[in-house]
C-alpha cells in the first residue's frame, strides 16, 4: 500500500530561514525519483534546486512560483510506492519502508543532517490525503492531490483555485524573465508571447514596461498575488516601494550590521602599478592560463596578512576577545544581475598567481548565473574589493561583517607621476584600508597598506615572501 511521504523546505543552512519558489520542476501527477529535484528557491545568499528524498508520485505541491516560504513549510508531498507498486505487487513491506525512508540526502553541504534517516509516516489512503496546513505566516497555496492510479503521462492539471491562469499555463521558460517580470509587476499571464507556441521572451517583458498605458488585469475574479511575490509596488502619485529581501535584504542587514559593532576607520595611498602590469605581461606572454590583475594583488594582500596577521582576526564581543585566524580566507567583490555579491577564496594564502586566477573566475561565473552555494559565500576573513572596474579612482567601504579589514583597489589610469625624479606618466592606482579600529592602530593598518604599495610598485618586494 503506497504511503503519503510530506515532504518539507529543508534546512538550507548559514542562518537562511526562507525561500522564494522560482520555478517548480515537477506536478502534480509526475513520477519522481530520489534525489531528483522538485523546485528551483531563491535564498539571500544563491539559487538551489531542491531534490527531494523519496520516490513516486507528486499528489500535492504548495505554493505558487514567487511564493515566499519559511523552512519547514509543506513544500511537496509523494505517493512512495504508488507508481511501481502494482507492477510489483509482492514486493515485502521492508522494500517500501527503505523507500520511504528516502535517501537523506536532501540539499548536501546546506545544512541537512544526514545521519539520521527521515521519520517513517503512517500509512493512510492516497485519495483521502488531506492538504497540509500550509504556515500561518505564509500564502501557500495548496494544489489538489492527484489519485495515484493516474499515469505519469497523463498528470492531473494543477491549477491553483487561488490564482486562476488565464488561456492555461504561463507559456514561459527562463527563471530570469520571471524574475524581470517580478521585480517590475508585469503579470506574465497578460502577455502574447512573441517565441515559438506562443513563448514569452525577455523582450515582451521588456515591450511591456516600456508601454505607456499598465497592463490589464488577467481577470476580473482573479485574485491577487501574494505579497511576498510582489518585487515592486507604485502607489499613489508616482512613489515606488521595493520589498527589503533577498539578497538586498541580507545585505541591508549585514552592513547596517558592521556600521552598528565595528568602529572603522580608513587609511589611503597612491601607488605607481606601472612595474606590477609590466610584470603581469611578462607572465602572460610565457603562455599558459592568463593571470588577473586581481590574482596578483590577492597573492600581495596574503603576504602582507602575514606580515599584519590583527588585520586577518575578527572580535568575540561576548568573550571581550581579538580571534586571530590562521588561515585566509579572501572574499572578492562580484557584480551580479541579482546584486553585489562576496564569494570567498578558502585558503587563499596557499594559492599562486595561477591557482587564484583560475578560483576567482569560477566563483564569479558562478556568482553570475545564480549557482553560488551558501557555503561559497561564508567564513571569509579578508575581503578584496576591486571598485576600480566601475571607473572611481576611491572609497571608503563598509567592512564585511565579521571580518576586521577590507582592502579597495581604484582604476588603474595613466597619471603625471614623478618618477626617479622626473615628471613622467605612470598607471598609478589608489590603494585604500579600511580596518577595525579595536583589532590595531594605525601603526599595523598603515604599515599593511604601506607594504601592499611596496609591492604594487616594485613586485621584486613580494619574491622575498615567497
Amino acid at each position: 500500500m503506497p504511503q503519503v511521504m510530506e515532504f518539507k523546505l529543508p534546512d538550507l543552512g548559514e542562518g537562511l530561514t526562507e525561500a522564494e519558489i522560482v520555478r517548480w520542476l515537477v506536478a502534480v501527477g509526475d513520477v519522481v525519483a530520489i534525489d531528483q529535484p522538485v523546485v528551483e528557491v531563491e535564498t539571500a545568499k544563491a539559487m538551489v534546486e531542491v531534490p527531494c528524498p523519496y520516490g513516486g508520485v507528486v499528489t500535492a505541491r504548495f505554493g505558487e512560483e514567487g511564493t515566499e516560504l519559511p523552512v519547514g513549510a509543506p513544500l511537496i508531498t509523494v505517493a512512495v510506492g504508488a507508481a511501481a507498486g502494482e507492477s510489483q505487487a509482492g514486493a515485502p513491506d521492508a522494500e517500501a519502508a527503505t523507500e520511504a525512508q528516502g535517501s537523506g540526502n536532501v540539499l548536501v553541504g546546506y545544512g541537512t543532517d544526514h545521519s539520521r534517516p527521515a521519520r517513517r509516516r503512517r500509512v493512510r489512503p492516497v485519495s483521502a490525503a488531506p492538504a497540509p496546513a500550509p504556515a500561518p505566516a505564509r500564502e501557500s497555496v495548496a494544489v489538489p492531490a492527484a489519485p495515484v492510479s493516474v499515469p505519469a503521462a497523463a498528470p492531473v492539471p494543477a491549477a491553483a483555485p487561488a490564482a486562476p491562469a488565464v488561456g492555461g499555463p504561463v507559456p514561459v521558460i527562463s527563471p530570469l524573465v520571471r524574475k524581470l517580470a517580478r521585480d517590475h509587476g508585469v503579470d506574465l499571464r497578460a502577455l502574447r508571447g512573441s517565441g515559438p507556441e506562443g513563448l514569452i521572451l525577455r523582450a515582451d517583458v521588456e515591450a511591456a514596461l516600456r508601454a505607456p498605458e499598465p497592463m490589464p488585469e488577467a481577470t476580473p475574479g482573479a485574485a491577487a498575488r501574494p505579497a511576498a511575490a510582489a518585487a515592486a509596488s507604485t502607489a499613489a502619485g508616482g512613489v515606488t516601494r521595493i520589498p527589503l529581501k533577498g539578497l538586498r535584504g541580507a545585505v541591508a542587514e549585514k552592513l547596517s550590521r558592521s556600521r552598528r559593532e565595528i568602529p572603522e576607520a580608513t587609511c589611503w595611498v597612491d601607488a605607481d602599478a606601472t612595474e606590477l602590469m609590466a610584470a603581469r605581461a611578462a607572465m602572460n606572454a610565457a603562455g599558459g592560463p592568463k593571470i588577473s590583475v586581481l590574482a596578483l594583488l590577492a597573492r600581495i594582500c596574503t603576504a602582507a596578512l602575514a606580515r599584519y596577521p590583527e588585520l586577518n582576526s575578527t572580535v568575540d564581543l561576548a568573550a571581550k576577545e581579538i580571534v586571530r585566524l590562521p588561515a585566509v580566507h579572501l572574499g572578492f567583490a562580484a557584480q551580479t544581475e541579482r546584486g553585489l555579491m562576496v564569494p570567498v577564496v578558502r585558503d587563499a594564502h596557499t594559492l599562486n598567481p595561477e591557482s587564484l586566477s583560475a578560483e576567482f573566475a569560477r566563483l564569479t561565473e558562478l556568482a553570475r548565473a545564480g549557482k553560488l552555494a551558501p557555503a561559497d559565500l561564508t567564513g571569509g576573513t579578508f575581503t578584496l574589493n576591486n571598485y576600480g572596474v566601475f571607473g572611481v579612482d576611491g572609497s571608503t567601504p563598509i567592512i564585511n561583517h565579521p571580518e576586521a579589514a577590507m582592502l579597495g583597489v581604484g582604476r588603474i589610469i595613466p597619471k603625471p607621476w614623478v618618477h626617479q625624479g622626473e615628471l613622467a606618466v605612470r598607471q598609478v592606482v589608489q590603494l585604500s584600508l579600511t580596518f577595525d579600529h579595536r583589532v590595531c592602530d594605525g601603526g599595523a593598518a598603515g604599515g599593511f597598506l604601506r607594504y601592499v604599495a611596496d609591492c604594487v610598485e616594485s613586485p621584486a618586494v613580494l619574491l622575498r615572501s615567497l
